[in-house]
């Protein structure tokens, strides 16, 4: 994980946020290829889930939201972390995570000290969060250390810590003049329902895709960009008719793994967490977790995928009547108008059941280079790093290399050569002209480019094969393997190669 973190800072990948005065702890900045590399994460999610798809529609909503919308969803009494303080140092700390990061021998003791086993993990955390007094004296009898220090703390009685980043709207600063940064871009697509309903006539089953971003005012962000404040996620409610929901479920495992083996994260490095009961969301009648196996970090979540119930949009329908926003259409039915579908096959307004894969961008980028990062040893005995990413992925699709920098002629047609692949809408296409062909085929390894072209004397009729004359040589990231080809091919050459 060092040799990556340094390698997506060298060559600029992704940057600490507000570096020059110091930083700022949990958010980052993607640099000239990280910026690449995240659209086209963005690009592939989005091709495969509204392109391909004949039952998908888009959308991109406000990241302010009405305070409302978050109350009613339960965000405001429920999305929380239990912090604890060490009085020693004034640290803070998320409860779990520092109970965690202890050595086995501290984690058993809190477990026994909490009448709970060390190898049911959640259960102690549930246990630690329900007895607050009993917590406290629980870190101070087994010894927890203050991950700072690295001396045995003394800590205060865990308390809920509500993560939304709440914003005044308006001049007037008051009770009623405030909102709060999406947690989630979940609930954008619930408020958004009925017009995405009306304005495209759509029928169950259905979904509406959504990339944003969200903010979550972490207690303590780390390990890079898993876990940070200000985040982007790529996020699908498929809504369905209640009972086909399990069915439905299951189909979006299946979908979302098959994803990610396409952008070169193997199954066999994720393994499918059925998360027990006492740990889901509020909103959560079932959720898989899947747990992709980082590197230093082990097994943590890369994407979820809830089966989120009707609780939503049954939540903001029965709120909305509540407030008097609307009335309901029957006295017996337990939804309003605004917010029901005809059932596909009775037809009777339904409130639908909504399963949700959700990713986070950065965790998918974080796994995405982890898998790519690879340390070889060449046959004459030198090491390079190259990032075997998948062509779709890579930052840079060619880079077209003059073999002299101060050699006009080579200089203009390696531009031409550019200017013509760029339009054939490849993605990224590089002028490298630094002038040493083999720091730039080390530097463009390092980078994940695909394929490098070179134009050189013999490009140009001034070798002394006449027969090269109008090819270039085309050389392969993965395998090194070199081969000439007409400029009159190229084109196609490459097209075939990066489709």
């Amino acid at each position: 994980m060092e040799e990556l973190v340094s390698l997506c800072k060298r060559r600029g990948f992704i940057f600490q946020g507000s570096e020059i005065y110091g930083g700022l702890q949990g958010f980052y900045d993607y640099g000239p290829l990280g910026v690449e590399l995240k659209n086209n994460i963005k690009a592939a999610w989005w091709r495969t889930n509204v392109y391909e798809r004949d039952d998908m529609e888009g959308l991109d909503a406000s990241i302010i939201m009405h305070r409302q919308v978050l109350r009613h969803s339960g965000h405001e009494a429920t999305f929380s972390d239990p912090m604890v303080d060490n009085k020693k140092n004034n640290k803070r700390y998320r409860l779990d995570h520092l109970v965690k990061d202890q050595k086995a021998d501290v984690i058993a003791k809190v477990a026994e000290a909490m009448g709970q086993s060390a190898e049911n993990f959640p259960a102690v955390v549930a246990a630690l969060n329900a007895n607050p007094a009993q917590a406290s004296e629980a870190l101070r009898a087994a010894g927890v250390r203050d991950p700072f220090s690295g001396e045995v703390g003394e800590w205060t009685e865990p308390k809920p810590f509500n993560m939304m980043f709440k914003t005044t709207i308006g001049p007037v600063a008051d009770d009623e003049s405030y909102g709060y940064l999406r947690p989630e871009t979940a609930q954008g697509i619930f408020t958004n329902f009925k017009n995405v309903v009306d304005s495209t006539s759509r029928r169950l089953p259905f979904g509406i895709a959504q990339i944003g971003k969200a903010f979550r005012n972490e207690i303590t962000p780390r390990n890079f960009i898993f876990r940070v404040r200000e985040l982007e996620q790529m996020e699908i409610e498929f809504f369905c008719a209640p009972g086909t929901d399990e069915e439905w479920h299951e189909h979006w495992l299946e979908k979302r793994l098959s994803w990610w083996e396409a952008q070169g994260v193997p199954r066999s490095k994720i393994e499918i967490l059925d998360v027990p009961k006492e740990d889901l969301a509020h909103y959560s009648k079932r959720t898989y977790d899947l747990m992709y196996d980082y590197p230093t970090l082990g097994h943590e979540e890369i994407e979820g995928i809830a089966n989120r119930s009707d609780y939503d949009l049954g939540s903001h329908t029965k709120n909305q009547s509540e407030l008097g926003l609307v009335a309901r259409v029957e006295e017996n039915l337990d939804s309003i108008a605004k917010l029901t579908i005809p059932h596909p096959e009775t037809n009777k307004p339904v409130v639908p059941f909504v399963i949700e894969p959700s990713a986070g961008v950065d965790r998918a980028m974080l796994a995405v280079l982890s898998e790519a990062f690879t340390k070889e040893t060449l046959e004459n005995g030198n090491e390079r790093i190259v990032l075997k990413l998948k062509p779709h992925l890579a930052p840079i699709k060619v880079a077209v290399i003059p073999l002299a920098r101060n050699k006009a002629e080579l200089v203009d047609l390696a531009r031409s050569i550019k200017n013509d692949l760029q339009k054939l809408g490849l993605g990224r296409i590089l002028l490298e002209d630094s002038g040493n062909i083999g720091k730039a085929y080390r530097r463009h390894d390092e980078v994940g480019t695909p394929y490098c072209v070179t134009v050189d004397f013999d490009t140009v009729g001034k070798g002394e094969d006449a027969s090269l004359t109008d090819t270039v040589t085309i050389r392969d990231r993965d395998t090194l393997a070199q081969e000439r080809v007409k400029i009159s091919d190229l084109s196609a050459y490459l097209q075939a190669k990066l489709r």
